[in-house]
């Protein structure tokens, strides 16, 4: 008997024959019975947006057991100017954000009422590479900047159509746009 109190089979006779399974290339077709997936990296979805920024919606999307299907998205940014000229918010909830492969930039400014942008508190952070980042459903943010003139592909985590039914975008005037010191 082994130490945790169950049986080993070839000490009352058994023998074991270890099954060896192969590896096999992950596929659609190979993997729909267990779930799904995107390669995030290089998508070939629709995009919103064009270069410099692009974003990759409901990429892959996960079931956690209540009401609520969370999905997988990448914004993919390309160089640009480091300049603030639009910010948006989520009424009903968070975003997940998580550089794949650059660092990021990312701007905020805190949730307000009535939609009014508060400039004044605008704070602007580098994310490193691998760092996930969450943002408060009221939250005022936008899409990232990449550092490093390098592309940065950004996973980004939202119940599935936020932003078709939970997304107010802003375009700042000429007067409200900020510049990044980067």
């Amino acid at each position: 008997m082994l130490a945790s109190g169950k049986f080993n089979l070839e000490d009352v006779g058994c023998s074991i024959t270890m099954k060896t399974l192969q590896v096999e290339e992950l596929s659609l077709e190979a993997f729909d019975e267990f779930g799904s997936f995107k390669n995030l990296i290089d998508p070939n979805t629709e995009a919103f947006g064009a270069e410099p920024v692009e974003f990759y919606r409901d990429m892959v999307q996960q079931d956690l057991g209540n009401k609520t299907v969370i999905s997988y998205s990448v914004c993919r940014v390309l160089p640009r100017e480091y300049k603030i000229t639009v910010s948006e918010y989520h009424s009903h909830a968070g975003e997940g954000i998580l550089p794949l492969d650059n660092d990021i930039l990312i701007h905020v400014m805190p949730a307000s009422p009535n939609g009014e942008l508060p400039f004044e508190k605008t704070r602007v952070f580098r994310v490193p590479q691998g760092t996930m980042v969450t943002v408060k459903p009221g939250v005022w943010h936008h899409a990232p900047w990449t550092c490093d003139d390098l592309v940065a592909n950004t996973l980004i985590v939202l119940p599935q159509r936020t932003y078709a039914n939970d997304c107010i975008v802003v375009e700042h005037s000429e007067q409200q746009q900020l510049l990044i010191d980067a």
